[in-house]
């Protein structure tokens, strides 16, 4: 009997790793995933359609940010194979094992974890799964976890009091209205700054309390489902996030398009929206203005407006639901984490004992 059925993935040899080597990018993999069709045309211009569509969310599937720290790990592996003589593809537990081992004293866990991921998606996209639960990776883990093993780093809880002294040292320039707002806005909705720096100005309602954001996609949300947040106005004028986003959008005359935006050298408001790292850059400039200073364990950082949101809400007496319904955390417990040494020092049981 003759089989009709289009042969989406045919069997392909693998090659040695120095004549293919490993794509800089999952988007290039994937296209060299389609490519293995080895020229032959689909049946019909319906499944032609089909495939096409299928490469588009395939190339969807994963951020930027993702595919840009699998590419470099990738390329880590990949000297790292190179120069020891190892053959990088097809991956195996073994070898891969080695690597961390060679690896484990330099990098935190969460690091190599993700190495391990990079490389399993890259196996996979191949057409060699890599066993990830392999004893050669999965207790070489272990044992650097034990071994070398240090405390996750963990952003510095930004409070009401650090968001008062970064506002302030904003000053009154359009980028310091600019700053005011971001800072502000970011605090109060709790927000990631992935969420912050994709705000159009069509995701803000202005209500008669405040106003209402809508999140279009976020980090724990890839199917876009959306959520929005209202934000009420401030009880001080120099830290209402209301008054401090109408500001902003006033002096800079926006009226559409991205709602956080690069001021450049001349003092003029560009068209392109901010960058996630230049959140970051305009928060260690104003912290270092205002004399914030994060430690080793703690440093300062953007997530830093999210922990410190659910630390003065904790503070505060705020209940879990509340916080999470605004946070949009889906575990009781990684919402918890987020809890600082501020207000654990606060509440600790050893100073109920009686000593």
């Amino acid at each position: 009997m003759v089989n009709n059925v289009y042969p989406l993935r045919p069997p392909v040899k693998p090659r040695p790793f120095k004549e293919a080597p490993m794509p800089g990018s999952f988007t290039e993999a994937r296209k060299r995933q389609m490519a293995r069709l080895q020229g032959a045309k689909p049946p019909t211009a319906r499944a032609a359609m089909a495939l096409a569509k299928s490469q588009a969310y395939q190339d969807a599937a994963d951020s930027s940010a993702t595919l840009r720290a699998y590419a470099a790990d990738l390329a880590n592996f990949e000297a790292w194979c190179g120069k020891h003589g190892f053959q990088a593809m097809p991956a195996t537990p073994e070898i891969v094992g080695a690597y961390l081992a060679a690896a484990g004293e330099g990098y935190a866990m969460p690091t190599l974890r993700r190495r391990v991921a990079a490389i399993a998606r890259a196996c996979g996209v191949a057409g060699h799964p890599l066993d990830t639960k392999h004893p050669a990776i999965r207790e070489t883990l272990r044992g650097i976890g034990r071994k070398h093993g240090a405390p996750a780093r963990r952003a510095a809880a930004l409070t009401t009091a650090e968001i008062r002294k970064l506002s302030r040292a904003c000053g009154t320039t359009l980028a310091g209205a600019r700053d005011r707002a971001l800072f502000l806005i970011g605090f109060a909705g709790a927000l990631r700054r992935s969420e912050l720096v994709g705000l159009d100005t069509a995701h803000v309602t202005w209500t008669g309390e405040g106003l209402t954001l809508l999140i279009e996609r976020s980090k724990t949300d890839a199917d876009a489902k959306g959520a929005e947040i209202n934000i009420p106005r401030g009880r001080a004028e120099e830290t209402c996030p209301v008054t401090a986003l109408q500001a902003w959008l006033t002096a800079a005359e926006i009226t559409a398009g991205p709602l956080f935006r690069k001021v450049n050298r001349g003092g003029h408001v560009e068209t392109t929206r901010l960058s996630t790292d230049a959140v970051r850059q305009i928060l260690l400039k104003r912290a270092a203005e205002a004399g914030l200073k994060g430690t080793l364990a703690e440093p300062v950082s953007p997530h830093g407006l999210r922990a410190g949101f659910v630390t003065t809400a904790y503070r505060n007496g705020v209940p879990d639901e509340e916080i999470m319904g605004h946070t949009r955390h889906r575990s009781l417990t990684t919402m918890r984490s987020y809890v600082r040494r501020a207000r654990l020092s606060h509440t600790s049981p050893a100073g109920k004992v009686g000593l």
